[in-house]
């Protein structure tokens, strides 16, 4: 018995089991009972960090695809335009391509009724494709320099005309499937916060409140790193000044001027798109919007910049690339913040490592650190103008 009992292994209910069938109807029935409990439901909700991470996901995920849903709307819009511009010209040059066919029936029909020429001319006047008999030489010597010139025209406008037919065509079609994309961008936007309203509304009061703590947590952290990078900055500026100041007394003042010119030129243009911004602190974020009175992340970039006589594009990925990138440890008021690996969202530097930006559905424009979401968050600076 001793030995027996020496080689079972320790804390193991199922190793005097010999059978295999026996051992697995054991070996599932631990497993039921262990699935049983993890199925309490207690143990089967998320935890709010989980909870949290999960709806800022879906925010985020949303925010992209309205970036996707922006630039399929603003290529609708455009082409749009492009066809009605191609359908005008197209209706304009068939009104021309008409003239062009009466003056040439007229032609044959005066040849006709005076017998100045063989029938087969009016059958090459008349003809949807008169070049086919262009090339016959007897033919050729039997029109008048007007009659050849009209000919010509008609040829001309009835190749442009077709041509222009077919580009409005493809434009049509490069239209619809644009238009497409534009529902589906929208479908993926209301779906993601869809989900995210679902997944908070299953939070009980208490679990709401110890999810605004957490929030609140998260802003003072980032307050405290945006205070860090202002007293970076003001150290840095401070030093720039010093050396201003000792370089002051060997420079020119116009030499002076001129090198602290575009600075200043930047720095009222920025002064436009902050005060601008400031303006529509409280308005609420809605996904899609560009004012006046919502916006979404880059609609609001875009306004405020626009206040300042800048056009930016309208979606994040196209604003990133218009304008000078800058080190973090060198932006201005006035700069874009830029976050994420995939740029879906942006902000507007307002100093001392805070911005005004319009966050997230359910939200409204205001200030914020620029550290919101930590710093791995950040992607990138530019200077627009």
């Amino acid at each position: 018995m001793a030995s027996h009992r020496k080689s079972r292994p320790a804390g193991t209910r199922v190793a005097g089991i010999r059978t295999p069938a026996l051992a697995t109807a054991a070996l599932t029935s631990v497993a039921l009972l262990s699935q049983s409990a993890n199925a309490a439901p207690a143990d089967d909700r998320p935890s709010l960090e989980e909870v949290e991470k999960k709806v800022d996901d879906l925010y985020r995920q949303a925010e992209s695809a309205t970036d996707s849903y922006n630039a399929a709307k603003e290529k609708t819009t455009k082409q749009r335009k492009q066809v009605d511009t191609l359908l005008d010209d197209v209706a304009q040059r068939t009104e021309k391509l008409n003239a062009a066919r009466e003056e040439l029936g007229s032609f044959a029909a005066a040849q006709y009724r005076t017998g100045a020429a063989a029938p087969d001319t009016a059958t090459f006047l008349l003809a949807d494709t008169p070049q086919d008999y262009f090339d016959q030489t007897q033919l050729m010597g039997r029109l008048t320099s007007r009659q050849k010139g009209a000919v010509d025209d008609y040829v001309t406008e009835q190749s442009v005309t077709m041509k222009k037919r077919q580009e409005a065509s493809r434009s049509l079609q490069s239209l619809t499937e644009t238009q497409s994309d534009l529902k589906t961008a929208k479908a993926t936007v209301q779906k993601k916060l869809a989900d995210a309203r679902e997944l908070l509304s299953e939070l009980t009061a208490q679990e709401k409140a110890r999810l605004a703590a957490i929030e609140k947590e998260k802003q003072e952290a980032a307050a405290r790193k945006a205070a860090e990078l202002a007293r970076q900055q003001a150290a840095a500026e401070k030093a720039a000044a010093e050396q201003a100041a000792q370089q002051e007394s060997s420079q020119s003042p116009t030499g002076s001027s001129t090198s602290t010119a575009p600075d200043s030129s930047y720095a009222t243009k920025a002064a436009k798109a902050l005060a601008f911004a400031r303006a529509q602190i409280g308005k609420p974020y809605v996904w899609g919007a560009t004012g006046p009175g919502s916006y979404d992340c880059s609609g609001l970039t875009q306004a405020a910049w626009k206040a300042a006589g800048v056009d930016l594009p309208r979606v994040t990925y196209d604003q990133v690339n218009a304008g000078t990138t800058v080190s973090l440890a060198d932006a201005q008021p006035g700069d874009l913040v830029f976050f994420y690996d995939d740029i879906s969202h942006v902000g507007l530097y307002i100093g001392n490592g805070m911005m005004i930006h319009a966050p997230k559905p359910g939200a409204y424009v205001r200030e914020e650190s620029i550290y919101y979401d930590g710093e791995s968050a950040i992607h990138s600076v530019v200077r627009p103008a």
